[in-house]
């Protein structure tokens, strides 16, 4: 039920949003209209900034439940999925059930977890195939004693392959640059080596190879631009303007795991102990340490910082923050007490802040009324009470199922009363479907001014390239759509300006005379 309502539930309740979801939807339709599974395309130009990995999945869901934000976010969707079960797997086998449990609860729940398995992103899918490959790992290496397991080590490169289809060669980076740190804090270089096998690269070569040798060959330009301009430029230079300070990361991961942030302190003591007894080398939760603390490092180094870059950070992070709490129930630690009073508290603060925040909203957007409001958040606030008042009396596995659960609780609950009225704020579908009620298509519709997410949104939805008209240079069109800003701009210029429809501040429909 937690999986289902955090990653797949009305996953359509508000249209795409930003640049990136209307983009990949784009090119992802185009594939499943075309039938050319080898070349990215946005309108009709071909589009290399990432691999073809989501806009397969995404066109496979457009071709069998049809063109849809639901559909669009399906490939995000599964991979969370199986990301979730694999990691579930992992500590079901070293740890046991109840550490499977709480990963099972846990990552699904939280914030940046689910945040990315609802969007039509490249994200998910990378952070996700590169889990599973790690998950591969580690049984790949096996102990040192032991022989190198041959069909995890096939499985792992060929896992790794579907992660450079996701994104390229960065998952090759992440996945040697974890295994190394690895390696030179506990000196076993041959159990790392196993990764490197020969069956492991053919299998590499075997899954990613294919495409990328297609694709360069029917387009010469792909490989200059995919891997120097977006790959290693992105890298090395805020070229693409996404440049954050070194800590950028630090806050974004205390976000994005809400509301389990808490749990965060005992994962910390019990790296600590391990330190002080010299026995991080003999703890698998050193390898998934390393796994969290390279691409943390590697990705604050980068000029260019975006919060979706450190997602496959939160896979290894939850194993080590599960194992740490499940550790501590077992030995009716009262540290597991303090953890999940602290939990309950976060809903506290969240309640106090989502009520806050919605009383702020215009009064167009109000979700719900006065004493709506304060029956949701007093509910909200009474549940998190009660995940702290389970934790002090040491029922911790009922307050650790209740936190998942008023979570899961909380997703819905904004997707059926929320998502929808801010629906027209954040996503330009209803101004779409305004377009499509004043005419009979996208023709003579032209835009003004409106950000560049609100194009692309709006070339999806049109399905086609929505031109930008310029005062006085042309005619004016029969249907315009711009900002309020933009609407007044046009009439201190002295266009004559019919208002048609106002959607949102972030886009009205006018008429120009």
């Amino acid at each position: 039920m937690v999986l289902y309502f955090c990653f797949f539930s009305r996953a359509g309740s508000f249209g795409v949003i930003g640049p990136d979801e209307p983009r990949y939807a784009s090119i992802a339709r185009a594939m499943a209209e075309t039938g050319d599974w080898v070349t990215p395309r946005l309108d009709g130009q071909p589009w290399f900034e990432k691999p073809v990995l989501y806009y397969w999945g995404a066109a496979a869901a457009f071709r069998l439940f049809g063109v849809s934000e639901f559909s669009a976010r399906l490939p995000s969707a599964v991979f969370a999925t199986l990301a979730a079960l694999a990691l579930a797997w992992l500590a079901r086998k070293i740890y046991g059930a109840g550490t499977a449990w709480a990963v099972l609860l846990i990552f699904p729940t939280c914030v940046g977890v689910f945040a990315f398995a609802r969007a039509g992103t490249t994200d998910m899918p990378f952070s996700a195939s590169l889990a599973l490959a790690m998950v591969a790992a580690y049984h790949a290496m096996g102990k040192s004693e032991q022989p190198p397991r041959r069909g995890w080590q096939i499985l792992f490169g060929a896992l790794l392959g579907v992660a450079a289809l996701a994104k390229g060669p960065v998952a090759i980076v992440l996945a040697g640059g974890s295994a190394g740190l690895w390696v030179l804090a506990t000196g076993r270089w041959k159990q790392a080596w196993r990764l490197a096998h020969p069956l492991a690269m053919i299998a590499f070569c075997a899954v990613a190879f294919p495409w990328y040798a297609l694709c360069a060959m029917r387009n010469p330009e792909f490989l200059s631009i995919f891997l120097l301009s977006h790959n290693v430029e992105r890298f090395l230079t805020p070229i693409f303007q996404h440049e954050q300070p070194f800590w950028f990361y630090g806050p974004i991961l205390l976000l994005g795991l809400l509301p389990w942030s808490a749990l965060l302190a005992g994962a910390a003591r019990d790296a600590l102990a391990l330190w002080r007894e010299r026995k991080l080398s003999a703890s698998p939760g050193f390898f998934f340490a390393c796994w969290v603390v390279f691409p943390l490092i590697f990705f604050s180094v980068s000029r260019s910082k975006l919060p979706g870059y450190v997602l496959p950070v939160f896979a290894p992070l939850v194993l080590v923050l599960a194992r740490s709490l499940t550790r501590a129930i077992e030995q009716n630690d009262s540290f597991a007490q303090w953890q999940m009073e602290w939990t309950g508290v976060t809903f506290l603060v969240l309640a106090g802040v989502t009520g806050y925040r919605l009383s702020r909203l215009p009064s167009q957007l109000e979700a719900m009324t006065g004493p709506e409001m304060a029956v949701w958040i007093t509910a909200i606030m009474t549940v998190g009470l009660i995940v702290s008042g389970l934790g002090w009396a040491r029922k911790y596995w009922a307050s650790l199922t209740l936190a998942a659960l008023l979570m899961a609780g909380l997703i819905e609950g904004v997707n059926l009363r929320i998502a929808p009225l801010i629906d027209q704020e954040v996503s330009p579908r209803a101004v779409a479907r305004a377009v499509l009620a004043f005419s009979d298509g996208p023709g003579g519709v032209r835009a003004y001014r409106l950000h560049r997410a609100w194009r692309y949104g709006l070339n999806f939805y049109l399905h086609g390239d929505l031109p930008e008209w310029r005062l006085g240079s042309e005619p004016p069109p029969r249907i315009l759509i711009t900002t309020e800003a933009g609407a007044r701009e046009l009439e201190k210029a002295g266009a004559r300006v019919a208002m048609a429809q106002r959607i949102s501040r972030q886009a009205v429909i006018v008429r120009v005379e």
